[in-house]
């Protein structure tokens, strides 16, 4: 229990820089570029700790699943959150995330014929409630806030609860680093195949900064990340994980001030401890 929840914990920290990252490189590089160069470089260090644990990755066999794992959890939520990135701040995107644990809650009983015990429902309501409150309480300037941008944020959430839901019906048959290896070498396909004449030259403005958050984006918030939230699904369940994704926007406050140097009121810091209190109450 305290391994799943430590996992879902540095998998949502690490996310929360890739808002960052992301909002950085908004201007360096397409969406779907940025995406397939992440999760190019993510694929191959992926394999590469399958051969070093000697695993087998059935690339054919189990194509259905990767497939349907590739385009929601690393094509359609990555590229949607880039896009979202271009028009609104990566703290509006954030907090926008916290939609995500309803969403997981209302496909669980469907996807997984799983009961949500009423505790799990009222730890999904707690950190809602705290997120609320930390929107509330954040001060930034939203004069760039763009109606497309919080779709496409609104719709990447949608992709990530149904990845989550799924993922969990998957891990039955499969550990998390094959499933994330599966997921991310169909979802570069994916990628790639969008890039196809929508991605031209003068377009691209790399430069020393943006390749180190490259580098990040493909290796802590990629693998790393995805690699521990999959255990924690598996170590938790997809029903009392789906709170967790509510520490995004409280990391993303977090690295706005160390990083950022936002300024932050006291109800903001309020509604990030009540966030947390909800979703430490759903695992339990």
């Amino acid at each position: 229990m305290k391994k799943g929840i430590l996992l879902l914990i540095v998998a949502t920290l690490l996310w929360a820089g890739n808002y960052i990252c992301g909002r950085f490189l908004a201007p360096a590089l397409p969406a779907t570029l940025l995406n397939t160069i992440r999760w190019a470089i993510s694929t191959l260090i992926l394999w590469g700790l399958l051969a070093f644990n000697k695993k087998n990755l059935p690339i054919l066999s189990k194509w259905k699943e990767f497939l349907v794992l590739g385009f929601l959890g690393v094509f359609a939520f990555s590229t949607l959150n880039y896009l979202g990135l271009k028009s609104i701040s990566a703290s509006q995107a954030g907090m926008i995330s916290a939609g995500i644990p309803i969403i997981i809650l209302l496909f669980t009983p469907f996807l997984l014929k799983e009961n949500i015990k009423t505790k799990g429902w009222i730890g999904a309501i707690v950190s809602i409630i705290g997120v609320i409150i930390l929107v509330q309480g954040k001060q930034s300037n939203s004069s760039d806030a763009s109606i497309i941008g919080e779709i496409e944020i609104l719709l990447s959430c949608v992709a990530w609860a149904l990845y989550t839901v799924l993922g969990k019906k998957y891990g039955r048959q499969m550990d998390p680093l094959t499933m994330t290896a599966g997921a991310a070498f169909y979802g570069t396909l994916f990628s790639a195949i969008s890039c196809i004449g929508t991605v031209q030259p003068y377009m691209i403005h790399m430069t020393n900064s943006a390749w180190l958050a490259i580098i990040y984006v493909s290796t802590l918030a990629s693998v790393v990340a995805y690699f521990a939230w999959n255990a924690g699904v598996k170590n938790l369940g997809a029903g009392r994980a789906a709170p967790f994704i509510n520490l995004l926007p409280v990391w993303t406050v977090v690295l706005g001030i160390l990083l950022l140097q936002e300024q932050v009121s006291g109800m903001t810091l309020f509604g990030g401890i009540i966030a947390i209190f909800g979703a430490i109450l759903a695992s339990l």
